[in-house]
């Protein structure tokens, strides 16, 4: 999703007018003396992050001198996360940057994760230190005018900053090289910040050595691509998010690409892939028109970056040539990681290396139990034994144990006893152990919640929860109960890297729910209540078919 370019940048001859600053987080604070670097450094280095849809906070307006600062101003610096201070040589004789860096100062002591990247503008970072040079005379002003705890405060800050790893501009290092370095270091800095929301991360420390190990992190002479196969529920797509928040900030730039099955199995599934992975790389909007022209795009834009590329859930109609171009035009650093359920998927991958994970151990499956059916790490000794029976039913597969953990949370010990026992015989009979295992708690729903269960399983996964809930209201049902209802038993969550409020649902859990419907008609898709498949939809259409029961149809 494109970012806002809003860049925090503080020039402080004077404070700026409150109606000046932007609203919302900010990723970068931008202070500076305006009269020193206004027109020339600080601009170039605000336009080159805007440029890369970083939000930086830069102050437009500068207002008469003797103006207390603005509070909104102050608010911004404890919102950003990096603070860029350009130490000019008359950047000491403002005390509002002085204000502005002893506050930068004192939320990095905080050790809340700010980060300090100065810039010694055609200043000796000694004179910083220490007050010497053209920051002497400035000052002696200063303790004729303000109090000793406030001068003490800017001289701590300075000292600080002063002694801080950053870029010193001198006429033979020039400024657009240091433009482009700050630019690269605040890049790395953000992606580290930016992981990717996982599920609880029990037992996943070996798989992802072993993953790591496969991508050889220390070469860059040759691409590499993992490939990690195995059952549905056996926790890859956590495995894969776990693997890129330990390595992302080592590349250029990165992209996850979620649910590539499903994104395929759409009519113009290729070029949503193209377009989204040219987006992410180059950090703008954009819509691929045909799979040539985003091919011919990866290849001119996106394969010189040091690339890590991770396609979540793919199968067998996943063709790496014909979605992002041959393997060899790709920066020999890059690397890339595919999941799929289908091992037979991988062989059209070249020189691809296979990694299956194995299924939890009884440990920290017995763990993971027991966050969802206890809220702790071990169960209470008088449940310690049912609580093994039901780990052994689930077979080590994360998704099974954290479904029918969260169904039993707080429930009475005889329900436990009645659905160990149905377990126990779906799991000698059944020839879909997982899907059977989950529907255990979707059988425990209210009529309206399954309902709106199947509507989002079917319809909704993605979508805004605004208008469904007006939807669902108007047809008699409660969502916001109901809602809350799925997601105690962990069959849905709002996106949690999306502000919205927008709906995701394991695929296996949308699978569950979409079989339930296929159910309601094996072999006539338009007698069943709803149909999301287009080619079942035009098929009815055809043959003007008509179901008096349908509810929904996509």
């Amino acid at each position: 999703m494109e970012s806002s370019a809003t860049t925090t940048a503080s020039s402080s001859t004077g404070p700026p007018l409150s109606a000046a600053l932007p609203t919302g987080d900010y990723e970068v604070f931008l202070s500076f003396r305006g009269a020193d670097v206004r027109k020339r450094f600080a601009d170039h280095l605000y336009t080159s992050l805007a440029r890369a849809k970083i939000r930086t906070f830069r102050d437009e307006e500068e207002l008469e001198k003797g103006e207390a600062i603005e509070s909104s101003l102050v608010l911004a610096i404890p919102e950003s996360k990096i603070y860029i201070p350009i130490l000019s040589e008359r950047y000491a004789s403002s005390k509002w940057c002085l204000t502005e860096l002893a506050q930068m100062v004192e939320c990095w002591k905080q050790g809340k994760g700010h980060i300090i990247l100065p810039i010694f503008y055609f200043v000796d970072p000694r004179d910083v230190r220490k007050q010497q040079g053209p920051y002497q005379q400035a000052f002696e002003e200063h303790t004729t005018k303000h109090t000793p705890q406030t001068v003490n405060e800017w001289e701590e800050a300075l000292l600080k900053v002063g002694k801080m790893k950053g870029w010193h501009v001198t006429e033979s290092h020039g400024e657009g090289a240091v433009v482009d370095e700050v630019l690269s270091k605040v890049e790395s800095h953000l992606r580290s910040m930016y992981t990717l929301v996982t599920d609880e991360l029990v037992g996943i420390d070996t798989p992802v050595k072993e993953v790591m190990e496969l991508l050889n992190l220390g070469s860059s002479t040759g691409k590499v691509i993992v490939g990690i196969h195995g059952m549905g529920g056996l926790g890859k797509t956590t495995l894969v998010q776990a693997v890129y928040n330990k390595i992302c900030a080592q590349f250029d730039r990165c992209c996850f690409l979620d649910d590539a099955r499903e994104a395929l199995a759409k009519s113009n599934g290729v070029v949503s892939l193209q377009s989204k992975v040219i987006s992410t790389v180059l950090k703008v909007n954009f819509q691929v028109r045909s799979v040539s022209e985003g091919i011919n795009l990866i290849k001119d834009r996106v394969c010189k970056h040091k690339l890590l590329l991770i396609v979540d859930d793919i199968d067998d109609k996943f063709e790496f040539d014909r979605i992002l171009g041959k393997l060899g035009d790709f920066s020999s650093s890059s690397r890339f990681i595919f999941t799929t359920r289908y091992s037979r998927a991988l062989d059209f991958i070249p020189d691809c290396k296979l990694y299956e994970p194995r299924e939890m151990s009884r440990y920290f499956s017995l763990q993971l139990f027991s966050k969802h059916a206890f809220g702790m790490d071990d169960p209470p000794e008088e449940d310690a034994g049912i609580s093994e029976e039901f780990v052994k039913v689930a077979t080590g597969l994360p998704l099974a144990l954290k479904v029918i953990g969260s169904f039993l949370f707080r429930r009475e010990r005889s329900f436990w006893e009645e659905k160990l026992i149905e377990l126990q015989e779906i799991a000698s009979t059944s020839e879909n152990p997982l899907l059977k295992r989950l529907k255990i708690s979707y059988n425990d729903l209210s009529p309206d919640e399954k309902q709106i269960f199947l509507d989002i399983s079917c319809f909704f996964i993605g979508s805004y929860k605004d208008v469904l809930y007006y939807l669902w209201s108007d047809c008699g049902f409660y969502p916001e109960s109901g809602i809350t209802t799925l997601i105690d038993r962990s069959l849905m969550k709002f996106d949690e890297e999306d502000e919205e409020d927008r709906f995701w649902m394991h695929d296996h859990i949308r699978d569950l729910g979409r079989a339930i419907v296929k159910e309601e008609d094996v072999e006539h898709p338009y007698k069943r209540s709803r149909i999301w498949s287009f080619e079942d939809t035009l098929d009815m259409l055809r043959k003007g078919e008509v179901n008096i029961f349908l509810s929904i149809i996509r």
